[in-house]
């Protein structure tokens, strides 16, 4: 067989050319031993027998040739035989999960991604491979899905200022909407409103890329929260909303500084665009069970209990029919969770139900110790040195 056509033939052709070789050189292996030991040991006895006679001896030496190689002959026809039928069988049970995978890979690169690969049973290495294979599989169809849920959610949100922004555009070349500041005003406001979803779907892509890594430094989580709320105060002050902190002293940690002040910018945005004016937002800081914990409590709207989870996707609304023109992009909370998952922390949600306020639980890993480590259990940082 050439080598153009051994490298033509699939996994199964291989291994059993494989196996055939293998095969037919025991069985000449067997044969020359067999032929060039066993006449020696038939002299032997022979000898041993005292047979002295020379006819005899031919005769006998002759007759015992034939036998030898009439048996080895049957023996190995049928032992050959047998083996092709084995080895078959045993290439083609190895050889059709692989196909199964290729089939599937196949698929995958179609754009068909409910594969099911069934289960090989021929050990650890091929259940393994199997196993990483539907978990690619499910990846795939889970980004695939976000990817066209996302495309679907920003059509949808960029309707809604575009349609406002042509309208008045339109009004201001024909002369039906005036150009007074109000005019402005609204046209400022939804440019704003794009600027805004813009640069959320930025951090938000960066955050799922791991874009930006966590550089990570011994940090006191109760001084990231000051500077949070002491940066927000004014927006506070502005719609009369009160907010407070409550805090046990200092929360050692290790964080990134930067990245923990955008989760607790969003969570404070968050809380003050779903409380009314006159109501109030608690900021309460502290360590639990080797954690470093911040709650970020409101008296505002309040998220039904069905909900708690689902306030962290893209786009949620918690009232469908609220505009979002004085919001948010809907992507904060989805930011903060990804950043707290990465620094191998948690973002959770409570609440009473509507109208009962909600509160937003951040933890992180305290001390010098668990949080040097992201959550893939990898060193976040190199530790660090003492003098």
């Amino acid at each position: 067989m050439s080598p153009r056509a051994y490298a033509r033939r699939g996994l199964g052709g291989r291994l059993l050319a494989a196996q055939l070789v293998v095969l037919l050189t025991g069985a000449l292996s067997l044969g020359l031993v067999a032929l060039a030991v066993a006449p020696r040991l038939f002299v032997q006895h022979l000898d041993r027998a005292g047979e002295t006679d020379p006819m005899v001896r031919s005769h006998a030496e002759q007759a015992f040739g034939n036998a030898l190689g009439i048996s080895l002959a049957v023996a190995a026809s049928v032992s050959l035989l047998a083996a092709l039928v084995i080895s078959g069988l045993a290439v083609r049970r190895l050889a059709t999960p692989v196909a199964q995978l290729a089939d599937a890979a196949d698929s995958l690169a179609g754009g068909r991604y409910d594969v099911d690969v069934p289960e090989p049973r021929l050990g650890d290495e091929f259940d393994r491979l199997t196993a990483a294979f539907r978990h690619m599989a499910d990846t795939l169809a889970h980004t695939e899905s976000a990817r066209r849920r996302l495309l679907s959610d920003l059509a949808h949100e960029l309707r809604s200022p575009l349609s406002t922004l042509a309208a008045h555009v339109d009004g201001l070349e024909d002369g039906v909407v005036p150009p007074t500041p109000a005019t402005w005003q609204v046209l400022d406001g939804q440019l704003a409103r794009l600027r805004r979803l813009a640069t959320d779907i930025e951090q938000l892509s960066a955050a799922e890329e791991h874009a930006h890594p966590l550089t990570v430094e011994p940090s006191d989580l109760a001084a990231v929260a000051t500077e949070a709320v002491t940066a927000a105060r004014p927006r506070y002050e502005a719609k009369a909303v009160e907010l407070a902190l409550r805090s046990t002293g200092p929360v050692p940690t290790w964080l990134d500084d930067v990245r923990m002040q955008q989760v607790l910018a969003n969570l404070l945005d968050n809380a003050l665009r779903h409380t009314p004016a006159g109501g109030s937002v608690t900021v309460r800081v502290g360590a639990a069970a080797g954690e470093g914990v911040v709650e970020v409590g409101d008296t505002g709207d309040g998220i039904p209990p069905d909900e708690l989870e689902a306030v962290f996707q893209r786009f949620h609304r918690v009232d469908p029919s609220a505009s979002r023109a004085a919001g948010g992009s809907g992507l904060g909370l989805t930011i903060a969770r990804l950043i707290v998952t990465d620094h191998g922390g948690t973002l959770t949600a409570a609440s009473g139900g509507a109208g009962r306020g909600a509160t937003f639980t951040v933890r992180v890993p305290g001390g010098a110790a668990g949080a040097r480590r992201d959550r893939h259990g990898r060193d976040a940082v190199p530790p660090p040195h003492h003098a």
